[in-house]
Parts: structure tokens; sequence; C-alpha cells
């Protein structure tokens, strides 16, 4: 296979002469993983009764990223992975697009795809889009995708695929009505074997699989619940199950790729899209709160990189990386840069060498709307969050897998500073004890707030319901 020569002075992989055997003569391919609501001690290498050997095997061969941030839902990750920008910058930062609203990432903004076309890059995404469809320009074949088979919005049903009340499940952009009754992560696995098969040898692949799994509405075949049959908490098992059908399903995608003669020139990147969301049976342990909260167990993200391109192996990274930071590096490790003035940075050094993060700080999330006021935070190893954390769920005990009650104690408005070097979980609010860092802090969100972009949070549009568009959720109607 192809030997990928690490460049350490700028900071891209390169290939050298084609080896015999190569399918790839220029570029690595990229294979880019979004899991849906993985909490931090939902996977194997943080839990040992989670059963995820194929995600274990990966992450212990590869690098471990423990300091990986991400945002608070699922539609302001998925802005930062696809530009490089943080929401706030974007309108994109409270909550998440709703099927009903002429909502989505505005199309002045140049997707990761197509940029990596620009490059020579294929381009492929199956799983879940979350970033606009109200208008055929927003889905993700007019963004850079040479191929979608997915869905549009969020909390679909993993059997029917319905959202809400409409069907939504697309091939490019054809409804898709034939699969009800079929467990979708089975069928779009299948999907990206079929595009791996058929890959061609002369082209460098991306491949982007934002996972169904394992977003509510909890739903997995027999089988994978059957591995838990221990765990008395029905919710929590299912959703252990999801995670395990997870971890087969990229075991069957990376066989797929190592029996093409792709995997030896793949570079994985690996990502929860939030924290795991506790009223789901997501667990977070020893982090606090989870999924819509800025505490840690919602923005702390499980994740890794893997490839044999990487220098540095089997260890745990604690270095400041966060969501915005993988668009410039995937540009990266693919030969390009990212246009001037994203909020990412490229991690390639990072991830494949160990080097020192070129990340000091980062936003959490800004949000200006009523109801949910927030602006947090980190610079070094301080936190801030003022306004609106998220729901009061507090912290999560390794027994307590059910949902977990709102702490009367833990109101969700307020001041918080934190040392997270010292007090990782929140324990410690210090902003009556240090009141210089305090006023530092804020001082420092005042500055990132003066480039707040107003989120962009239309009310529901009649025009969108499914019943006037054949009973799917469509584009064309803003």
């Amino acid at each position: 296979m192809l030997r990928v020569v690490l460049l350490l002075l700028t900071g891209t992989l390169a290939a050298g002469s084609a080896q015999p055997g190569s399918k790839n003569t220029t570029k690595p391919n990229i294979l880019f993983i979004v899991a849906d609501d993985l909490g931090w001690n939902d996977v194997g290498w943080h839990n040992p009764d989670v059963k995820t050997p194929v995600l274990d095997q990966l992450a212990q061969e590869g690098v471990i990223l423990d300091q990986s941030y991400v945002n608070y839902v699922c539609t302001p990750s998925r802005t930062a992975f696809m530009t490089g920008y943080f929401p706030y910058h974007v309108g994109t930062q409270h909550l998440v697009i709703f099927p009903w609203q002429a909502s989505a990432v505005p199309s002045n903004f140049t997707f990761l795809p197509e940029k990596l076309k620009g490059l020579g890059y294929a381009t492929h995404m199956v799983g879940k889009w979350h970033l606009g469809m109200c208008n055929w320009k927003y889905t993700p074949t007019y963004r850079g995708f040479d191929s979608f088979y997915g869905y549009y919005n969020g909390a679909e049903d993993y059997y029917t695929h319905v959202v809400a009340t409409g069907l939504d499940l697309r091939d490019d952009k054809e409804v898709v009505k034939t699969k009800n009754g079929q467990y979708g992560t089975y069928f779009f696995t299948d999907r990206v074997v079929d595009i791996v098969e058929k890959h061609p040898a002369d082209t460098p692949l991306f491949l982007y699989l934002p996972f169904q799994n394992v977003h509510q509405p909890l739903q997995v075949p027999k089988r994978f619940e059957d591995i838990y049959a221990t765990v008395q908490n029905e919710n929590r098992r299912t959703l252990l199950g999801m995670v395990s059908a997870m971890d087969e399903a990229v075991g069957n995608v990376t066989m797929a790729m190592k029996n093409a003669g792709l995997w030896d020139n793949t570079l994985v990147i690996f990502t929860t899209d939030n924290g795991g969301w506790i009223a789901a049976s997501g667990n977070n342990f020893p982090l606090r709160g989870g999924k819509t909260t800025l505490w840690e167990g919602g923005t702390r993200g499980v994740a890794f990189a893997h490839g044999k391109m990487l220098q540095k192996t089997g260890y745990t990274n604690n270095e400041m990386i966060h969501a915005v930071d993988w668009f410039p590096t995937i540009l990266a490790a693919a030969g390009g840069t990212a246009d001037a003035g994203i909020d990412g940075v490229s991690q390639l050094d990072t991830i494949m060498s160990g080097k020192p993060s070129p990340r000091t700080e980062f936003v959490y999330n800004i949000d200006d709307v009523s109801t949910s006021k927030q602006g947090a935070i980190r610079v070094g190893d301080y936190k801030l969050i003022e306004g609106f954390a998220g729901t009061p769920d507090g912290w999560i005990r390794p027994d307590n897998l059910t949902d977990s009650p709102a702490d009367s104690e833990d109101p969700a408005n307020g001041t918080w500073l934190f040392n997270l070097k010292d007090d990782p979980t929140e324990h410690h609010n210090l902003a009556d004890t240090m009141p210089d860092k305090l006023k530092e802090m804020q001082a420092r969100l005042a500055e990132y707030r003066k480039s707040l972009v107003p989120a962009i949070d239309p009310p529901p549009d009649p025009k969108s319901f499914p019943q006037l568009w054949g009973g799917a959720w469509s584009p064309g109607w803003c």
C-alpha cells in the first residue's frame, strides 16, 4: 500500500510514488464519522461495561482525543464541522433547525465537501444532515456532496423513517418509500459499503458518515439489546444496544475499505456531535450535565483519530480541540488550506504527532434569544458560563441510568467560573472567590459577543407541512 509521508513543515499529508497494489496515488482517503448524542461514559474505552470492540480498537490503535469539544446540540456542531465557524458567527447557535422552519446555514458559507471537491476528492454523505432543507440550495448535493443517502432533520424513527408527521428519507433528491420496517442503521451501512466497493482507484475519497445512532427514539434490533441482558433499566438497555449496533456498522465499513484496498491510506476522524442526552438514558459520568447544556457533559465529546499515517499512536491526547477545527484539519490532511478568517485552526500536527494544540481558547456558545440567553467560553484552564447553562440535570451517578431529575440546588441561570484542570467535573464555582479572574473572563466574553450574528429562529411556516408535499418533508417552500 501507499506509504503516506507527514510533511511537518506544512502540516499536510502528501503521497510519495505509488506502491504496488496502491488504490490511491495522491491523497489520503478521509472517513469522518459523527455519532449522534453519544455520551462520555457510553464507549468502551471509558466504560468497560459498554461493548464497542471495533471503536475501542480503532481508538486504542490511534489517538484518543480527551479534550475534544463540540457544541451542546446537533445543528450547532454540524455547522462547525461543515463551515469551520462557531455557530454564533453563522446564526445557528439557538437550539436546532426544525423541519417546519425556513432556516438553514446561509449559502454564503462554503462547506467542507465543496473545498475538498476542489482538491480532487469524491465526496459522499450517508446519514443525518440537520443543516437546513427548506430550499434545494441548502441540501447536501447542492453543498458539495456528490451523493447523499439519508435524512434532512432530527429525531427520525429508525423503522418508519418519519419525523413528526412526515417521511424523511432521500436518495440524492428522491424520496425513498421502500424502507418502512427496515432498521435505518442497516441500510445506511449497506449504502456506505456500496460506495466504497464502487469507488474509483485513482480518486481520493471523502466519506462523511453522520450516524443516526444513538439519538432518540430509542430503537434497536433485539439481538443488540440482548448483549446487555443484565441491565435492568429498559431505556438504558436499548440505548446501549444502539451503541453496539453503531459499533458493528463501523466494523462493516472498515472491513469494506480494507477489502477495497483503501484502508491503509485512510485517515479516520470519529467524534460525537454533543454529549449524551440524560433524558434519553445517555451517560456522561463523571462529567456534569449532558446534551442541551453548556456543562462539560454536554460539550466535551468522545473522539479519536486513526490511520497508518499517524506518527504517534496508542495514547490519550489532552490538547484542546474544538469542532470548528475539523474543517481546516481535514483540508490540511487533503493538501489544502482553509480561508483566512474562519474560527477553526488546523490540528493536523496535534493528531499526527502529538504537538501542542494551536488553540488556547474557544466559545462554547453565545445566544441572545430571550428564552435562553447565554454565553460561555474557555480560556486556558478556566471556563466561564453566564446566563442559561441548560436544563439543570446536575450530575449523573454510575448507578443512576434513568432520567435525571432537575436538581433544585443547581439553578439553570447564573454565573459560574471553573478551573477545569483542577475541577473537570465542575463542582466548585469560583465566581465569588476569584473576582479578578471573573472580570478578566467576562471582559473576554464581551469581546466575543461583539461579533455575534443574530440567531436564525423563524416561527413555523405552514408551507412546510408534509401533507402539501406528498407526505414527505421536502425542499422548495422558502
